[in-house]
């Protein structure tokens, strides 16, 4: 990503004027291989992906501060009851956004699949 960065900075000081540094801004990650055709389908599965990680590492997080809790305790019923329901809750919200996750990924694959037939002579 970084030496991406630096193709693309040094692409752009080696231009004449803006228009071409414009044009050559993705030439770097184009010789690469770096950069595919950017469709709405592409972004919109970027965005969902990078959603359902973050949402991954939150859940992560919230399974080893339930644990945590548990863990010090120390025999309190009340937080290890609170440490339970924490862990529960996360596990839904998981299960909850899996679910969403492959119900978008079959209506975006759904769609693309359909739009492609009918656009093909």
């Amino acid at each position: 990503m970084v030496v991406l960065l630096f193709a693309q900075i040094m692409f752009c000081s080696a231009a004449q004027n803006l228009g071409d540094a414009v044009n050559n801004v993705g030439k770097a990650g184009e010789a690469a291989g770096y950069l595919p055709d950017v469709t709405p389908l592409t972004i919109i599965s970027a965005v969902i992906s990078t959603v359902v990680s973050l949402l991954g590492v939150i859940f992560v997080g919230l399974i080893i501060y339930g644990g945590f809790i548990w863990m010090t305790a120390r025999g309190n019923e009340e937080r290890v009851t609170k440490a339970k329901d924490l862990m529960t809750a996360a596990v839904i919200g998981l299960i909850i956004v899996l679910a969403a996750y492959a119900i978008s990924y079959f209506v975006v694959s759904n769609i693309t699949e359909s739009t492609l037939k009918s656009s093909a002579p």
